[in-house]
């Protein structure tokens, strides 16, 4: 056997007897200083990246489905719209898919109740969306985000949802512009849409409200598409959003490049789910992967710190055995393996402990009870690329953090270190 694997046959050796005599104690918390400190580095990036994947899960879950239709540039409708839906029914992965019309609408409340015409109308322009409600509910589950009221049904006419961001007893945005206020279900309220013929007005009433943290549910107003084409004065079936979900095992991309194949890139943007999260929260992303893995490395270097203190406490109170270990010929490299076998062994411990607790107890949990953020359900994400990395860091700085105290007292002299001066 060469000299290194002597030295570090030795060191085990050398570092197993000391864990055997170490106190409990203090093994017992160094074990649950590595495993806090581990479990802190990956659930704290977990948690910021999942409660930005939780938004991204909510949108395609609630809004754009597998593969999203929209406008092209420059126009204001998907022209051949009944044809790409023809496509789609009989098009092989495609589930189901809802249409959706859009227009700008201006709401006008408490008209009835106004007395003052001096007083500013109680008003707000948004988006509304007429659909198909069972279409609807069966893409995108739009019936369990009512709070209020009931939902639509498609042989009823003249009833609305209304998004809960444009009613000021939910709105969390009052600051940035003036909700309707005291709209609650079973009130009228006006609707006015720009037509070819003008402003078309007509009285609807609230049949239920609506509470997402998807932006273009919350703060849209839904109606059936029959009534969205009578107000609106169209005639056409052109939409501006379709909405497909797809069914399971089948690639969003691959549907995405048949569409494309069949010519429908021609009249509207296809993009994947993935494709059409909103630009925010891929940035919100980027700078949480940032902010997650500074703090990571704070935490980590925490608890490189004690356990750097650890073994140099340890190895300034064995400093004579130390001198006398050199002194009977004992490696040095040996003596340093010993106490960077030790930092390994709490770190591999408390590293494996973490793994378990997060993904054995913490995961499962916020799975199943996400954390209610403002503007998302938020999951712990823990890739594996995310905990392989972290762990390799660990491992090293904690391999670091032992050599580092090791090696300052077995360079010291091998008599002073007997004599302890």
């Amino acid at each position: 056997m060469n000299k290194l694997g002597v030295a570090l046959h030795v060191g085990w050796l050398l570092g197993k007897r000391q864990l055997q005599h170490t106190s409990k104690w203090v093994t017992f918390l160094t074990v649950l200083i590595m495993t806090l400190t581990f479990f802190s580095n990956i659930v704290i990036s977990g948690l910021l990246i999942g409660l930005v994947e939780g938004g991204n899960k909510a949108n395609k879950e609630s809004y754009t489905g597998d593969v999203f239709l929209s406008t092209l540039a420059g126009e204001s409708r998907i022209q051949n719209s009944g044809g790409i839906m023809a496509i789609l029914d009989r098009l092989d992965g495609v589930d189901k898919y809802t249409a959706r019309y859009l227009s700008g609408v201006t709401i006008e409340a408490n008209y009835q109740t106004r007395r003052n015409f001096n007083e500013s109308a109680n008003t707000i322009t948004v988006s509304l969306a007429g659909i198909d409600p069972v279409a609807e509910n069966n893409v995108t589950n739009l019936s369990s985000f009512l709070i209020e009221g009931d939902y639509l049904e498609n042989d009823q006419s003249g009833y609305v949802l209304i998004g809960s961001t444009l009613l000021d007893r939910h709105s969390a945005f009052s600051d940035l512009f003036e909700p309707l206020s005291d709209v609650f279900p079973g009130d009228k309220i006006k609707l006015s849409v720009p037509s070819d013929t003008g402003l078309r007005t007509e009285e609807f009433t609230v049949r239920g409200v609506i509470k997402s943290k998807v932006g273009e549910i919350s703060t849209r107003v839904f109606l059936t598409e029959t009534d969205f084409r009578r107000l609106t004065g169209r005639n056409d079936l052109s939409v501006q959003e379709i909405a497909i979900t797809l069914q399971p095992g089948v690639s969003p991309e691959s549907v995405q490049e048949i569409l494309r194949t069949n010519g429908i890139g021609d009249f509207a943007k296809i993009q994947t789910a993935q494709e059409a999260i909103p630009k925010f929260l891929d940035d919100i992303r980027s700078t949480f992967d940032i902010l997650g893995f500074l703090i990571g490395m704070i935490v980590t270097a925490v608890g490189a710190i004690t356990i750097f203190i650890i073994i140099y406490i340890n190895a300034i109170v064995r400093r004579k055995q130390i001198g006398i270990l050199k002194g009977v010929g004992i490696n040095g490299r040996a003596i340093m393996f010993a106490y960077v076998i030790q930092a390994l062994i709490y770190a591999v411990i408390g590293i494996v402990l973490a793994l378990a607790l997060v993904y054995g107890l913490i995961v499962p949990f916020v799975d199943k009870n996400p954390i209610d953020f403002p503007f998302s359900d938020g999951i712990i994400l823990v890739e594996a690329g995310l905990a392989v990395s972290r762990v390799m860091i660990v491992v090293v700085i904690s391999l670091l953090a032992g050599f580092v105290p090791s090696w300052l007292i077995v360079r010291q002299n091998t008599l002073d270190s007997i004599l302890g001066r």
